[in-house]
């Protein structure tokens, strides 16, 4: 299945967080991307229709077992680019951002 790309950041940033704080809300997402509540609600919604996320009753996002492999691949591929980015010269931050946009 092919996402787009906005829903693949929204899959890296629920990976991410998850790492960092070991469990992610939606507002944990919002606050994360400096998105709009309803702006992440309605990603999470079509990312739970598509099978990619499931909600448990105190409202954290979990990663459906068969989605995390490909939220992984995602992260994965960022983390390449930023550090190719960064090794040809690439400020940083310039390079995390690019990284998600280019790639």
């Amino acid at each position: 299945m092919t996402l787009g790309k906005s829903l693949e950041d929204y899959l890296e940033t629920i990976l991410i967080l998850k790492i960092k704080k070991g469990m992610v809300r939606s507002i944990d997402v919002a606050d994360y991307m400096g998105f709009s509540k309803p702006r992440v609600s309605h990603a999470v919604k079509q990312l739970k229709t598509q099978g990619f996320l499931l909600m448990d009753n105190n409202g954290q996002l979990l990663l459906t077992d068969s989605r995390q492999a490909m939220a992984e691949k995602i992260y994965e591929r960022h983390c390449f680019f930023t550090k190719y980015l960064t090794e040809m010269g690439v400020d940083p931050k310039l390079a995390e951002s690019d990284a998600c946009k280019t790639f």
